[in-house]
């Protein structure tokens, strides 16, 4: 286990326990205690958590953690979903893209689809993203336009929010938003956990002919604290095949279609 997958599974135990012992830390991911101590030290230094004697306790952690320690929970499945999802999009089309794990897995499988990185006129991918780490993920690895939203940067998600960013999106119009979401239920439809993020992704939805919502399983039948858009609005649900078959059934009966990959 690397040092980043390490401080993952330390803020995850800190989410669910709100403290945490050096030992039992040292015994619970099978490393020594004193990089345990070293881990917790590191933490603290970027204010993640609070360091006591003998351990640690959970620092405004429990439900918004930093992208980058994200990245390890549930990875596999948001690769397949990302695949997936990329698959969705057509050549030549505009495409509004959020911030978050499973939404940079898409990036990455649009990235490398060639038929959407060819030169040749009307085959140009064009993405519309308020996510810096989305935007820098296709620069770097693509030739697609990519058109960033303005706004303030939330430091936790790298997601550009604010009236900066809605002003162009009001502006453009969408061919499909692939949507990463904190939450989606049959009855309330998809939610952030934070308003800004929400607000946002409501526009993307407002702009957009059609909305495919990409999450993982451990986020179906989940609530969050900001409603991005009702379930009617919703085509498409892109989510892992360890989704169980009655929530799968209660999305088709709202009229969504579900993709498990």
């Amino acid at each position: 286990m690397d040092r980043y997958a390490r401080w993952n599974a330390l803020l995850e135990m800190l989410t669910d326990t709100g403290r945490v012992s050096v030992e039992e830390a040292a015994e619970r991911l099978d490393v020594s205690q004193a990089t345990i101590r070293r881990d917790f030290d590191q933490l603290a230094q970027q204010q993640m958590i609070t360091r006591t004697r003998g351990g640690a306790v959970a620092n405004g952690v429990s439900y918004d953690l930093p992208l980058r320690y994200k990245t390890a929970k549930h990875s596999a499945e948001k690769q397949r979903i990302g695949a997936a999802a990329a698959a969705l999009v057509a050549p030549g089309t505009v495409v509004g893209l959020n911030g978050g794990t499973t939404s940079t897995e898409v990036a990455r499988a649009l990235a490398v689809r060639p038929d959407l990185n060819t030169s040749a006129e009307g085959a140009q991918l064009t993405v519309v993203t308020n996510a810096l780490n989305i935007a820098n993920e296709l620069l770097v690895r693509s030739r697609m336009k990519v058109v960033v939203a303005g706004g303030v940067v939330r430091p936790k998600s790298f997601e550009l929010v604010g009236p900066l960013g809605g002003a162009l999106l009001r502006e453009v119009t969408l061919d499909v938003a692939l949507l990463g979401v904190d939450a989606i239920d049959p009855q309330l439809g998809a939610a952030a956990h934070h308003e800004g993020e929400a607000a946002m992704n409501n526009l993307m939805v407002a702009r957009a002919k059609r909305v495919v919502i990409i999450a993982d399983s451990s986020k179906l039948g989940g609530h969050a604290f900001a409603r991005i858009c009702p379930v009617d609005r919703v085509e498409t649900l892109v989510t892992d095949s360890g989704a169980a078959p009655e929530m799968v059934e209660a999305f088709r009966a709202a009229g969504v279609t579900v993709i498990c990959a």
